[in-house]
């Protein structure tokens, strides 16, 4: 293929080890087809400008194609970007009097940066389905176990009952929010940085906006300095693939407690566990134990592109090469991680004999018995706090002769002589009367969940169109990009 590249400015050859140390073609194998994209449309904008013929447009733009349909693995991959290498392809398909005009008006620097955000925007919309598909799956376990009771934890501690699905909607509704935050940061991200050129734009009359129309994008990122040296739409990406991997392992993490012994609230499908080399009793929660541990590929990926990025002057620098294989790590893993979470979850065995029994264990309805001395009684809360928590000393279900007992000893009088009974210590004690009570909005009580659930359905339907609608947008502008590639390469 041509030494396009190296052979005006540069007299020498770069070494193997030189090469393979500034040779980005690893990380660019995900930008291959969004770089066959960008030059279809820098191609129809310099023919419509009138600043390549028609017959040069039409033999770059079968060029092309050509290129497109053989794939990356036809590239020569000694070059050290897959920008130059597709173009030397290219040049040796049409000759290089019509191929080496192709570049006109246009950097590396402008075509990486667009090729980079047209990749990231396909990567976050197939993300975005995903934790739909995760939310959908929460959302329906927590619709089959409404009355599935459960203790609740603070600090790992039991706490007070609940239930299974008052928990699983916790999750959901953190995982809708990491949606959100990919869907904001899309907003940033699906801005045309191409027409730029290398920072101070180009004396061609180029047509940014044409550009920036053909291939989907929203707006321009306008400044060509910015346009060429941010990638604070990396970070904020990163940023937002971390809070998933964060949330993620929060529930590995409790995937991997709830299925231990001590615990036994579920039991994964096999095909999620592993068995021990020397142990032959074991089923281990290996894959939740691997997303907690591949969360730190998102973090690691996330402080790299934040130390990439700090001080580096304006505009491009050689060190935003390392940012883009970071990005494509995290993208990658974070998105097998959110399948992987969803199968898991959704083919899990839940304990609800366990759960139940475990819902009172460690005086769980201690706080239920605080509010109803306060209710019935008019005592203050902490009065209430102080001989509950008296009560929690002793073993066993306090009786209505031990709380007036203990009360005597805070208050000077009995309990009983204020009108609690033993049928209220009773009621106070059950932790499905427990749960029922507490229909606060984003309360565990039976009818509060069927409602919160309602809307949530709701809210996953109205967030499944908003991804369409874009989805749907972006594949319209690219298939006028091709209709207009097609009618151009039949003029000859």
């Amino acid at each position: 293929m041509s030494d396009i590249l190296r052979r005006g400015r540069l007299s020498s050859v770069p070494d193997e080890e030189i090469m393979k140390f500034t040779s980005s073609m690893d990380a660019d194998k995900w930008i291959f087809k969004a770089d066959t994209l960008v030059d279809l449309a820098h191609t129809v904008m310099l023919k419509e400008q009138q600043i390549i013929t028609d017959k040069e447009c039409a033999s770059i733009l079968d060029g092309i194609l050509t290129i497109r349909k053989e794939g990356i693995e036809k590239l020569d991959h000694t070059y050290e970007d897959i920008h130059i290498s597709l173009e030397s392809r290219l040049i040796d398909i049409v000759g290089e009097d019509i191929g080496g005009r192709m570049h006109s008006g246009r950097s590396r620097n402008d075509e990486v940066a667009t090729c980079i955000r047209l990749t990231l925007r396909n990567e976050m919309l197939d993300l975005m389905e995903e934790l739909l598909e995760l939310r959908r799956t929460l959302i329906d376990i927590a619709s089959e176990n409404v009355n599935t009771i459960m203790p609740g934890f603070t600090h790992l501690q039991h706490a007070q009952p609940t239930t299974l699905a008052h928990h699983m909607l916790a999750h959901s509704d953190a995982i809708s929010r990491d949606l959100g935050r990919v869907m904001d940061s899309l907003e940033r991200v699906n801005i045309c940085p191409l027409g730029a050129a290398a920072f101070a734009s180009t004396g061609f009359d180029i047509n940014r906006e044409r550009t920036r129309e053909l291939l989907g994008f929203d707006g321009l990122v306008e400044n060509s300095m910015d346009a060429v040296s941010t990638r604070d739409f990396l970070i904020e990406v990163a940023a937002a693939l971390t809070n998933i991997m964060i949330n993620l392992s929060r529930m590995a993490e409790e995937i991997v407690i709830w299925s231990s012994s001590e615990f036994d609230f579920i039991e994964l499908d096999d095909r999620y566990a592993s068995t021990s080399s020397i142990m032959p009793q074991k089923k281990n929660p290996d894959t939740a134990e691997l997303i907690r541990g591949k969360s730190s590929v998102a973090i690691g990926s996330l402080m790299s592109l934040i130390s990439i990025c700090k001080a580096l002057p304006m505009s491009y620098n050689r060190d935003l090469q390392e940012a883009t294989p970071n990005m494509w790590r995290s993208v990658e893993n974070t998105r097998a991680t959110v399948r992987i979470m969803s199968g898991m979850v959704a083919t899990m065995t839940i304990n609800e004999t366990t759960m139940a029994s475990q819902s009172i264990s460690g005086f769980t309805t201690a706080t239920e018995l605080a509010d109803t001395m306060v209710r019935v009684c008019g005592i203050p809360f902490r009065t209430a706090h102080q001989i509950v928590g008296m009560l929690a000393r002793g073993s066993g279900t306090p009786t209505l002769n031990e709380i007036d007992a203990v009360a005597h000893n805070v208050i000077g009088e009995s309990l009983s002589s204020h009108g609690l009974t033993e049928d209220m210590i009773k009621e106070a004690l059950d932790p499905v009367l427990n749960v029922r009570k507490r229909q606060v909005t984003g309360g565990p009580a039976p009818l509060e969940m069927e409602r919160a659930i309602g809307k949530r359905r709701e809210n996953i339907v109205e967030d499944a169109q908003d991804i369409d609608t874009v989805r749907s947008r972006i594949g319209t502008k690219i298939q006028v990009l091709f209709d207009v590639v097609d009618e151009y390469r039949s003029i000859k």
